[in-house]
């Protein structure tokens, strides 16, 4: 069975992007500003065994991506995930499927704009309180806000300054720190308790998400059957040994003490064997990271607020096109504002975890598409990405990701449940109210 014809719109997409340009966007999207504070919170929580959260989550998401390969192989529609469920489920599923992306990333956003506040609190005394982290928070979002509305070039032009630097910082501490690791605090490791390294996981993805992000310009990869199952196989073996060298750098230096160091745990390893400058070099670089992920965000995610005022699932305000400028403007402040709101009134750990219950459900939802397009045999641009016993995986994907929100707490699950309530109550009036041709 083939793929949808795609609309004369998505033809006019130049097909231009490669395994390596792919890949690198991928292991882009993913690498943030949570690297910088997760290796202290996963050690809070496990101790010497923290690496094996890494094993764990490297291996669920080994699963998740050979299902978004099969998917991605079969269909080669510019929105990533979205247009997987879509395709596979309709245009319920895929709405549902675009509710989730945008919870995940307001909250995503807010967490990053909250550590960001408290990694600049971390390097001057003068901003260690919450007046100043309130100030941080709109000097920020405000900025930015505005940046987008003058124009989509300027949003891309700060996005790829931030993005050349974002990554040095986290070299060096690799590349340096792996000769001053202590092999004893490195090599101790006890097993923990199964409910310890569920939770663990279910903070610790929020350093591997990001791939749905990356995923979304699929209209525009060369031979997607083979380039996006390649690309993102690529970025997550990248992304994984980077990951666990830096826990295993900084476990090696601090030890015991890592997990006691939740704000700026990289910058407090740093500063044991580069001194002061190590320490200002990766709070710098986690403030330029956070700084990056807030940009790039911002560029993107607020479109999805534009999209649905245009469709009239939020009123039509929400698709308001600058005058001069022509940008979604009411989109960008609403987004912004509620990534304020949000950022001020709760941590990091908190809005992370809740974004990985988002995107755990997007998994699940993406993983249940796979199979479903394996099982109609839907075909895009040529020989699908395939192997014996395909359709097993994805369902093996969406069995982790249950597995993995059962770690949540009630609460966390309860607010995921009642958003797409209310989506899901906004889609159908819409339906029924929307005049039939």
């Amino acid at each position: 069975m083939n793929a949808p014809v795609e609309p004369g719109v998505e033809k006019q997409l130049i097909r231009a992007l490669g395994v390596p340009s792919l890949a690198a966007n991928i292991v882009n999207s993913t690498v943030g500003a949570g690297i910088f504070a997760l290796p202290a919170l996963i050690a809070a929580q496990l101790g010497t065994a923290a690496p094996l959260a890494f094993f764990v989550c490297a291996l669920a998401m080994v699963i998740f991506v050979t299902s978004f390969a099969l998917a991605g192989s079969r269909v080669s529609l510019t929105g990533g995930m979205y247009a997987y469920v879509e395709t596979a489920f309709g245009r319920f599923g895929g709405f549902i499927a675009g509710v989730l992306y945008f919870l995940t990333a307001i909250l995503a956003t807010s967490g990053i704009v909250s550590l960001l506040a408290d990694t600049i609190g971390a390097m001057s005394p003068l901003f260690a309180n919450r007046p100043a982290h309130f100030l941080v928070v709109l000097s920020v979002l405000g900025s930015l806000a505005w940046i987008n509305i003058r124009g989509v070039q300027s949003g891309a032009r700060a996005v790829w300054i931030v993005t050349i630097v974002k990554l040095i910082p986290l070299f060096i501490f690799v590349g340096a720190g792996i000769f001053f690791v202590r092999r004893a605090d490195v090599l101790t490791m006890s097993w923990p308790g199964a409910s310890a390294l569920g939770r663990s996981v279910l903070i610790l993805l929020f350093a591997f998400v990001g791939i749905e992000v990356a995923l979304i310009p699929s209209g525009e990869v060369k031979n997607p059957t083979r380039t996006v199952p390649r690309a993102i196989y690529l970025a997550l073996g990248v992304t994984t040994v980077l990951y666990l060298l830096i826990q295993l750098v900084a476990q090696g230096i601090l030890g015991g003490s890592l997990g006691k160091f939740s704000a700026a745990p990289l910058a407090e390893a740093a500063a044991r064997f580069l001194g002061g400058p190590g320490r200002s070099l990766l709070l710098t670089g986690a403030s330029i990271s956070a700084f990056g992920f807030i940009t790039s965000d911002i560029l993107s995610s607020p479109r999805i607020l534009f999209a649905f005022g245009r469709d009239r699932f939020l009123p039509q305000a929400f698709a308001h096109v600058h005058r001069r400028f022509h940008t979604p403007d009411v989109a960008i402040i609403a987004y912004c504002t509620v990534c304020a709101v949000l950022s001020l009134i709760s941590s990091f750990q908190k809005l992370a975890v809740l974004s990985n219950v988002a995107v755990l459900a997007l998994y699940f939802l993406s993983c249940g598409a796979a199979v479903q397009l394996v099982r109609r045999d839907v075909r895009a641009d040529g020989p699908p990405f395939d192997f014996r016993g395909a359709w097993m995986v994805p369902c093996v994907g969406a069995a982790i990701s249950l597995l993995i929100l059962a770690q949540a707490k009630r609460q966390e699950l309860a607010l995921t449940a009642a958003v797409l309530v209310v989506a899901s109550a906004i889609f159908f009036l819409q339906s029924k109210l929307q005049p039939k041709s």
